[in-house]
């Protein structure tokens, strides 16, 4: 028995040389992942030929390919030898004994008895049932902070193909990515396992053996049973139905005197941009601020919660997963449906609905007997930048400073409110809010609803009058005032006689004109307010007066 056991061994050690087939390979391909062993599944096609070249059988002609396990039985002996070591892709042709075939008894009809077989092979497929998903990633980004787990959202590119290469299906053929959750059922069970673990912007090839596929029943036309797949994927989003937005920091101011809150208006720069780094949009691109109201729903939810808290030239970076921003539906043609973006903001300014004009004086004399107020005529230099410090104007480059007479709305009214109560020599720092500067329009070079920083020098004080009034006495007026302006006594005062006496009243600190306007004009506009029957004289019965409602003494209507 042991004797016959040992030849037993030898015989099977040295089957090469007693079995007789002969192995002819046609074609080899370059790249041999991997060899039919002993045990392994295959899917091939053939032709089956006679020593005469008559053809018996042919899978390609019934159009289906044939499936079985190598080595255990399943095939003709003389094929379970031949196919071992094939590569997929490989051609060979293998040349079967009688004895290592049917033998003498051959196949029905089909096979004579003691045939010789010639089989042309095309290796379509191998697997074994102790097989797993295999993975090769490709390319994978540096820094990757998270990764594919169960229950996440994912979005995705492939490219799926047999594992001859024959091509099934693509995503990028349809231009959308295919959109699912992992781990809930919704993959076959081989890509969900495929799909762990994955970066975004990873690519890797995932091949899948048939019993974590599509099995015994493929899917319609294009996967046929017990096939393998392979397929390229490339993960373009991430994100999980828990998630929150995502926060990063890049750049703070050092002093953040106020941050933003809900109800403020903000302005903000932006680039818009995917996960995997593809932008979609930029307010940089339209050189203009992106405006908005902040917790009011006027944004997606997730920018509306991330602009607040915020300091004006903020830098920061912000996730948002889609369901906080445009969801399954995306928006229009920019934004695909469950898309995760990313926001790189910049914030220019904000301001609130109910700010008022912000006063920080930075200088002021010692002695400040006299201070601006409505109606004055008044000179400053000034500064007007943005809040990011952007430059809009300066008296530095006018030829003479500005003047203008406060409360006549010949500046904005902010900066009109600014002016006031200053000291000629004091400086100031005013911060005014677009509702009381250029408004929701801006003005040429200030951006619509820009809050405005103006650096205020005084250097000029001329009083002014009270509205409605050409002129005011700064001491009682002469009594009776008309004999006092009839300089010739002739009981008519022409314009001449009108201007002269007026200007000795300025001239003697007794009275002031309106100012900010040409004296003369002034003049002649208060004698033609007293020249009722426009002669060019103003006689007595002329001259009218009133009452000042504040301090009830009889004054001089144009005086």
């Amino acid at each position: 028995v042991h004797a016959q056991f040992l030849l037993l061994l030898y015989l099977f050690e040295h089957e090469e040389n007693i079995w007789d087939v002969v192995i002819e390979r046609h074609y080899i391909p370059k790249l041999c992942a991997r060899e039919v062993q002993i045990g392994d599944f295959v899917r091939y096609h053939y032709n089956g030929t006679f020593t005469d070249g008559k053809r018996f059988d042919s899978s390609h002609d019934r159009g289906t390919p044939f499936i079985g396990q190598v080595g255990l039985g399943r095939l003709i002996t003389g094929m379970d030898r031949g196919i071992q070591g094939m590569c997929v892709n490989e051609h060979r042709r293998v040349t079967v004994p009688p004895h290592l075939a049917y033998g003498s008894l051959g196949a029905g009809n089909v096979i004579p008895p003691d045939t010789t077989l010639i089989f042309d092979l095309v290796l379509l497929d191998i697997w074994n049932a102790e097989d797993k998903v295999e993975t090769h990633t490709l390319s994978k980004p540096e820094g990757c902070v998270r990764t594919v787990q169960a229950s996440d959202f994912v979005r995705y590119h492939y490219n799926g193909s047999l594992l001859d290469g024959t091509p099934f299906d693509s995503s990028r053929n349809r231009k959308q990515t295919y959109d699912t959750y992992v781990g809930q059922g919704y993959l076959i069970q081989g890509m969900e396992e495929g799909l762990l673990g994955m970066c975004v912007g990873e690519r890797r090839t995932v091949i899948i053996p048939p019993f974590l596929a599509y099995g015994e029943k493929g899917y319609g036309t294009t996967i046929p049973p017990q096939a393998s797949l392979m397929f390229d994927v490339l993960l373009v989003d991430l994100h999980n139905p828990k998630d929150d937005i995502i926060m990063d920091n890049q750049v703070v101011p050092e002093s953040c005197a106020r941050k933003s809150v809900v109800g403020d208006f903000m302005r903000y720069h932006y680039n818009g941009t995917f996960l995997d780094g593809t932008p979609f949009d930029s307010s940089y691109q339209r050189n203009s601020t992106y405006n908005t109201y902040i917790g009011l729903g006027y944004v997606i939810p997730g920018m509306d919660k991330a602009l607040q808290g915020l300091c004006i030239g903020e830098k920061r970076r912000i996730t948002v997963p889609p369901h906080m921003a445009y969801g399954e539906n995306g928006s229009g043609d920019v934004i695909p449906g469950s898309a995760v973006l990313v926001f790189d903001i910049h914030v220019i300014d904000f301001h609130n609905p109910k700010d008022t004009v912000e006063i920080r004086v930075t200088q002021k004399p010692e002695e400040c007997n006299l201070t601006s107020a409505a109606n004055d005529l008044i000179r400053y230099r000034y500064n007007c930048s943005l809040l990011d410090g952007t430059l809009i104007y300066s008296s530095d480059h006018q030829e003479k400073p500005p003047e203008t007479v406060l409360g006549t709305f010949r500046v904005i009214e902010g900066l009109d409110e600014g002016l006031r109560d200053m000291c000629v020599g004091e400086r100031r720092v005013v911060i005014v809010p677009p509702h009381l500067g250029h408004g929701e329009n801006g003005a040429r070079d200030v951006p619509g609803s820009a809050v405005l920083l103006f650096e205020l020098e005084l250097t000029h004080i001329q009083k002014g009058v009270p509205e409605g009034y050409l002129f005011v006495w700064l001491e009682d007026s002469p009594e009776p005032i008309y004999q006092a302006m009839d300089l010739n006594k002739d009981k008519e005062v022409p314009l001449e006689e009108f201007s002269e006496f007026i200007k000795m009243q300025v001239a003697n600190g007794k009275g002031r004109l309106l100012p900010g306007r040409d004296p003369d004009v002034v003049i002649k506009d208060m004698f033609d307010n007293q020249d009722r029957n426009k002669d060019g004289r103003v006689t007595e019965d002329e001259l009218k007066l009133k009452v000042d409602e504040d301090n009830e003494k009889l004054r001089h209507e144009e005086l």
